[in-house]
């Protein structure tokens, strides 16, 4: 108990060590308590964070505040409303091809594996085979009734969905304008006396943003090069693939691995074991070793420095918690511990001092 008492006393006798502790747990907490009621106001948080830095790079060149919060906020919704009216239709339609391709596919593998026994009689016969095609069966059958879930319950949500269309977007606008007054008066319930906890939300909020937004042009763009080089080659499902690949990147390497079954699965099926097919999964492979050797160190730079295995564990705890969100939030979180244990006080050091943030240009009269 001694031992117990005497690391309690070293780590906690500081009140701003106690401070950033509560902050802490008060927070998680609350996402792990109301994190569901609290998902447009999360999501309203990463677009702001997306569209922060257009906003300062218009104010940089001298449009005023609230103009360029405008300008960029109503790009972005002209951006999302293509991609609504655009894209998603697309996506959907080559959703329901593949699905409505899969018996025939099924019968293709059925054909492939009963010619197995002939070849290799020794290692496999037809009561296997049999066996292997009803457990496909089965996990086709479960995702079918995924899928049917999933769409009966965006059925009954879509009230949800159109107020959260509504206020995200409000949302967006409001944090953009009023990020600075929004901080302030957040500062304002805590004591005067947090330079700790300002040294870590100072580093989290600079690598979150740039994160953030180095995410979403990864996005953009991995998953147009995989389009384009998908529709050259003639691959089936370009447009969902290209989707499906984008968005793989919001899970470090797990991502890159998952997809890779499906692309290999489509073109098998359109062409089968031949040049067609390896040129199809070969291009895949180089489009993943260059985004992961090439464009990700570009885009993130000396942003995020973490070992692999610290964003692997990441990625397991924290999608294992809160699913989809924490994939997403993995490796900000995983900053976040890290900022964590950089400022923390070490034995017989005190708090770390926090930095002010930069003050804003003054507000111009339109605000």
């Amino acid at each position: 108990m001694n031992i117990i008492r005497n690391w309690f006393e070293r780590n906690f006798s500081d009140p701003q060590v106690v401070l950033l502790a509560m902050l802490l747990i008060g927070g998680f907490a609350a996402v792990a308590l109301i994190g569901r009621m609290l998902a447009p106001a999360i999501a309203a948080v990463v677009i702001a964070y997306l569209l922060d830095s257009p906003v300062e790079l218009l104010r940089r060149i001298g449009v005023p505040k609230l103009t360029a919060v405008v300008i960029v906020f109503l790009g972005f919704i002209g951006v999302a409303l293509f991609a609504l009216l655009t894209l998603l239709p697309l996506v959907t339609a080559q959703l329901a091809q593949l699905v409505a391709s899969l018996p025939s596919m099924m019968g293709r593998i059925q054909e492939a594996l009963m010619a197995l026994p002939g070849r290799y009689p020794a290692l496999i016969d037809q009561d296997q085979v049999r066996d292997i095609m009803a457990s496909l069966r089965a996990e086709l059958l479960v995702a079918g009734q995924y899928v049917l879930q999933f769409s009966l319950d965006n059925v009954t949500n879509l009230v949800t969905i159109v107020v959260y269309a509504i206020l995200v977007p409000l949302m967006v606008f409001f944090f953009l304008k009023d990020k600075r007054k929004i901080l302030d008066w957040l500062s304002g319930f805590l004591p005067r006396e947090r330079q700790l906890v300002e040294t870590v939300w100072h580093e989290v909020d600079h690598k979150t943003g740039h994160y953030v937004r180095g995410k979403a042009y990864e996005i953009i763009i991995v998953g147009t090069v995989t389009w384009a080089t998908f529709s050259l080659l003639g691959v089936q499902f370009a447009i969902l693939l290209a989707v499906m690949t984008g968005l793989s990147v919001l899970i470090p390497y797990v991502g890159a691995a998952l997809i890779a079954f499906p692309v290999a699965f489509v073109a098998f099926f359109q062409w089968g074991i031949n040049a067609e097919f390896a040129m199809a999964v070969v291009a895949y492979g180089v489009i993943q070793a260059l985004d992961g050797n090439l464009l990700a160190p570009l885009l993130f730079s000396e942003v995020v420095k973490l070992h692999p295995n610290a964003i692997i564990i990441a990625i397991l705890v924290f999608g294992g918690l809160w699913g989809i969100w924490g994939l997403f939030f993995a490796i900000p979180l995983a900053t976040l511990a890290q900022a964590v244990i950089n400022a923390w006080p070490k034995r017989g050091e005190p708090a770390a001092v926090g930095h002010q943030p930069p003050s804003e240009p003054e507000q111009d009269a339109a605000e």
